[in-house]
């Protein structure tokens, strides 16, 4: 769990909080109330919420399976190809 801090305290007691960074600990620094930075491990990867684990999954299954824009396949040649562009346009508009 992140803990709040006065930038004041990290000054003083910095070798103590280091030590408790390395040990896994983050922290939040505080300056006039105002969270200013923080204060976390390097190595250590980001837990996800499992509500955040659900949204990543979602975005991954999204991006899987497309949008339905309804243009078609597009290769990279045709999407710089205005004229062709124009004429599918024109194609769908007509169906």
């Amino acid at each position: 769990m992140t803990k709040i801090v006065t930038l004041r305290d990290v000054n003083q007691q910095f070798a103590r909080y280091l030590r408790e960074v390395e040990a896994g600990e983050e922290f939040v620094i505080t300056r006039n109330g105002k969270p200013v930075a923080r204060l976390t491990p390097v190595a250590r990867r980001r837990v996800l919420t499992p509500r955040q684990r659900a949204a990543w999954e979602r975005i991954e299954a999204r991006m899987r399976e497309g949008w339905p824009l309804g243009a078609g396949k597009l290769d990279r040649d045709a999407l710089h190809d205005r004229e062709a562009m124009r004429r599918e346009f024109l194609r769908k508009d007509a169906d």
